[in-house]
């Protein structure tokens, strides 16, 4: 019997903290295990007694990179249970902050975390060396995002102009039309980093994945939509925890989110514009079909040039809602608490985040419902794992090992945001029982 082990004991270029272990007999793959060992937050927990309007600013404190969407999936199930529905240049403003948290969240990935990757380097500082302008255009980038992000909600990282309602005050035209010159050099830059993306080297590598995203009516989603698959669901946000189920597995604090049908998805840039594709603007369209894609895409590791598609797309959205935009009389409308249960899903870049809010009659939360885009891709960033590597076995162990952190990477994994989610069971024996407090 022969036996291979494949050992990444601290995952790089990633956010958070986590570990890989593969084991393969006699050519056989035949254990794999993406290991989250940061300790669980307790985010849900903490939020219980707290009154609905404090939500967004504590949610937004579960990731500093995607701070935006726990505060739009937040605010939005609060007014769900409310009854109370924000339009207008609100609402623009909501997908204006979105545009900007997509912006820097790929922008940072695509750049920094997984094009040394591709280009055979340890990371970004290694890579500037020899691609500075490309690094250069990144930065750039990504400030951008971040300045949309300080524009709208006060501040970069966990901002704070965000309420149930709509924000705590009101921005003037003239204040986002500073931001236009920097979009329109952002959009064309963000044209040349998908055509840079496409130029790079891609495994031959395909999965049969159930893509899992949300779908609107009439725009490519980011805070709204009825959520769909590739194989027939369409449910409202409401039935998530009909069809969905997250379970507890040994080698991770966070759950592992799965189909209660089917088993595991895919959320994230594939699922979004793979099942959204005809809601992308016609030029970004075209210049996604002209980067080598099609219109739908199943190679994780071409994911780099998905999620550069978004960032065209994010520049002009974002471009588009300042330039249209009109003062609104107020900077938030009212919501009026209520005994009752909101549920929403909204698109992190990383996919799929869904919340849910049990209210007390005083708008008190009683119960919080927060799952993430890593939990719900865990399951099959396993299974692209263990495919990948029975396809290379043939592969050194340095190279292997390489290439399964590489896929990895492929998922942008947000490994913190994962960690809220650990169930704490105890079994006491007879006469081992916790002292009543009464």
């Amino acid at each position: 019997m022969t036996r291979r082990t494949i050992k990444v004991s601290q995952l790089a270029r990633v956010e958070g903290e986590g570990a890989l272990y593969a084991q393969v007999t006699d050519g056989k793959v035949e254990h794999v295990e993406l290991n989250i060992f940061e300790p669980p937050r307790f985010f849900e927990a903490f939020l219980q007694g707290r009154d609905f309007r404090e939500a967004p600013d504590i949610t937004a404190r579960i990731c500093g990179i995607c701070p935006v969407a726990y505060q739009m999936s937040s605010v939005h199930a609060m007014e769900d249970a409310c009854g109370a529905t924000v339009g207008g240049a609100l609402r623009d403003l909501r997908r204006l902050l979105y545009c900007g948290e997509w912006i820097e969240s790929h922008v940072l990935h695509i750049y920094m975390l997984h094009a040394p990757d591709f280009l055979g380097y340890e990371g970004a500082v290694d890579m500037a060396r020899d691609h500075p302008e490309a690094l250069q255009r990144g930065l750039r980038l990504k400030k951008a995002g971040n300045a949309i992000i300080t524009m709208v909600g006060g501040r970069e990282v966990h901002p704070i102009n965000v309420r149930v309602g709509g924000f705590y005050r009101v921005l003037q035209r003239s204040e986002l039309m500073k931001l236009r010159d920097e979009l329109a050099w952002g959009r064309d830059a963000a044209l040349e980093t998908l055509r840079w993306a496409s130029g790079l080297s891609f495994p031959e590598f395909e999965r049969d994945y159930e893509f899992v995203a949300l779908r609107h009516p009439s725009e490519y989603p980011m805070n709204e939509g009825r959520i769909v698959s590739s194989k027939g669901m369409d449910i409202a946000p409401a039935d998530f925890e009909k069809v969905f189920e997250e379970i507890h597995v040994s080698h991770s604090t966070a759950l592992h989110g799965r189909i209660k049908e089917r088993g595991a998805y895919l959320v994230g840039p594939l699922a979004r514009y793979s099942l959204n594709f005809d809601r992308l603007p016609r030029s970004v369209q075209t210049a996604a079909l002209e980067a080598g894609l099609e219109r739908e895409c199943r190679n994780p590791f071409k994911s780099i040039i998905v999620r550069a598609v978004e960032v065209l797309f994010a520049f002009e959205e974002a471009l588009r809602i300042v330039e249209n935009y009109e003062e609104p009389l107020e900077p938030a409308i009212a919501v009026a608490p209520r005994e009752a249960c909101g549920h929403w899903a909204t698109e992190a870049p990383r996919g799929l985040l869904y919340h849910r809010y049990d209210l007390a009659a005083d708008g008190s939360i009683r119960v919080a419902q927060i799952v993430p885009p890593t939990s719900q891709n865990q399951p099959s960033i396993e299974d692209d794992l263990r495919d990948l590597i029975g396809e290379n076995l043939s592969l050194g162990d340095d190279d292997l090992r390489a290439r399964c952190e590489q896929t990895i990477r492929n998922y942008d994994p947000c490994i913190s945001c994962a960690t809220h989610f650990l169930k704490f069971k105890i079994e006491r024996r007879e006469g081992d029982q916790p002292c009543d407090p009464s």
